[in-house]
């Protein structure tokens, strides 16, 4: 079959280097000629933020971040902005952090430097998502992105083993889920599936040794490629399912979409068994020839197994009671591209599977 399809790459400045974080922020700081930097960092981050910041004179420090960017968290840091006379916003921290400052640009212009410490990869999207009366919208614009990302392994040495598989899975949803996102294109799918290979061994690197440096390396590489592919693929199933339990039902972003992820691809691998040997490859394993399904699902939980991921939706406060409304809000929003058609059955099945842990099986939800 011909070859046709067209791909668009945004436009950014990436810096890559264990320990150059505050010479790299310094650097693109003058490179862009600005003089009153706003730092936005949480307060669990302001260390970090401050070794990051350590070659700059911040005009602002904003540590009021939460997760999934409340409107009105986001307008209160806007006026901060502006009445600082902010002309760089620098965020430090992980998606939440990333985020407010995406929410910033995204009405004010100001260009964003994005420091990323976890594996969420909103730095290197146009995507920005705010939450307002339980319901989180996304939307992209090229102003959102951040004009350079400066990724430091160092910062996110302190990140925990826990928190870095969940961040880490966050990135891997980002691969799998931009293999049949809307947008897809070959080019996607060739960074999304290096990107899910380099995200499943430094996830079993940094269990292994939390403070293996090369595996965190490998683990900042691979977000960076999971969100370029997820960038350009757009959001599928798997990212509209994990909006509506966060923005809904407040749960926990990377743990929501690690946790998820085995179930959206055991219902929509055996559609596209070309795409799902790929990426059974990529995760490791050895022969797909049979069943290439069933070898994605079975690499999968094999890495789920290794780096003991989250896996019941249960344990981070979602209920059974909220399924019915989640199955609606999801059934709404879901593309009408996904290799599976989604309706109120099959993502039933899949969400009361996930809420208890339920194995994910191939061809089925649950």
């Amino acid at each position: 079959m011909p070859m046709i399809f067209e791909h668009s790459t945004l436009g950014q400045r990436v810096m890559f280097g264990t320990g150059k974080a505050a010479e790299y922020v310094a650097a693109e700081i003058d490179r862009l000629g600005a003089s009153r930097p706003m730092v936005i960092a949480a307060e669990p981050e302001r260390a970090l933020a401050e070794r990051a910041a350590a070659r700059i004179t911040p005009s602002l420090w904003w540590d009021r971040v939460v997760q999934h960017v409340p409107v009105e968290v986001a307008e209160q840091a806007r006026t901060a902005a502006e009445q600082n006379d902010a002309d760089v916003v620098v965020s430090v921290g992980g998606g939440s952090t990333t985020g407010l400052a995406k929410a910033i640009a995204l009405t004010t212009g100001i260009p964003v430097i994005a420091v990323p410490t976890t594996y969420a990869g909103s730095e290197a999207t146009n995507v920005w998502g705010m939450t307002e009366d339980r319901t989180k919208t996304t939307g992209s614009d090229p102003q959102v992105l951040p004009v350079a990302v400066v990724y430091d392994a160092e910062l996110s040495k302190t990140l925990p083993v826990g928190l870095s598989v969940a961040s880490g899975l966050n990135g891997m949803a980002h691969c799998v889920d931009s293999l049949w996102a809307p947008r897809t294109d070959p080019i996607n799918q060739a960074l999304a599936l290096e990107g899910a290979r380099a995200l499943s061994l430094a996830l079993r690197g940094i269990v292994a040794d939390a403070q293996d440096m090369e595996a965190r390396e490998q683990a900042l590489y691979g977000c960076y490629l999971a969100a370029v592919s997820f960038a350009g693929a757009g959001s599928g199933l798997h990212h509209k399912i994990c909006h509506v339990l966060g923005g809904t039902f407040d749960l926990p972003h990377a743990q929501t979409h690690a946790t998820v992820l085995p179930y959206v691809l055991a219902l929509n691998a055996p559609a596209v068994p070309e795409l799902a040997g790929r990426l059974a490859t990529a995760l490791g394993a050895q022969g797909t020839a049979g069943d290439p399904a069933a070898a994605a699902i079975a690499a999968l939980a094999e890495l789920y197994r290794a780096v003991n991921a989250p896996f019941r939706l249960a344990d981070f406060g979602f209920a059974e009671e909220g399924i019915p409304e989640a199955v609606q809000r999801i059934v709404k929003a879901a593309p009408a591209s996904n290799p599976v058609p989604v309706n109120d059955q099959n993502m039933t099945q899949l969400l009361t599977a996930a809420l208890t842990g339920d194995r994910p099986r191939t061809g089925v939800a649950a």
